[in-house]
């Protein structure tokens, strides 16, 4: 199995375990609505389904795929641990680039210095869920290597 594909499977399985966290936040009020990354997501999205498409897409796809490669250039560390670095850099990422675009700040400062931990905890959940799940396929379905010709 590619590491693409093992990357989608597990950004998959990693959304669904945040995406559990962030309704159990909202469901018992842990946390002020307004630092819910659904709310952001829905001021550019157009709502709160269109919001959660979005998670969905850019938890699976995109930082699932680019885990895939980040899996082949980081060099040997536990599953767990670099998935837990690379949520830090795309915690770093929506710090420095999502944040400002939605009007919030950088870091969401306009929202309080909650909203950095809140969005960095949820980040690191979906990144050990995504190496842990990433390593299991890994595991279970380890990359083929380029097939050799026999000389006979």
């Amino acid at each position: 199995m590619s590491n693409s594909m093992k990357g989608v499977i597990a950004g998959f399985i990693a959304t669904l375990v945040v995406s559990a966290v962030i309704l159990l936040k909202v469901q018992f009020h842990i946390v002020p609505d307004e630092l819910s990354i659904m709310s952001l997501l829905g001021r550019i999205a157009g709502g709160s389904v269109s919001a959660w498409a979005d998670h969905f897409i850019i938890g699976t796809l995109i930082w699932g795929m680019l885990f895939g490669g980040f899996d082949a250039v980081v060099p040997a560390l536990p599953y767990w641990l670099k998935g837990a670095v690379f949520s830090v850099l795309a915690w770093l990422f929506m710090m420095i680039v999502f944040m400002p675009f939605v009007g919030v700040g950088f870091f969401g400062v306009k929202l309080g210095a909650l909203a950095a931990v809140v969005t960095l905890v949820q980040h690191l959940i979906y990144g050990v869920s995504l190496g842990v799940v990433y390593g299991l396929l890994s595991a279970w379905a380890p990359a083929k290597g380029p097939e050799r010709s026999r000389q006979t």
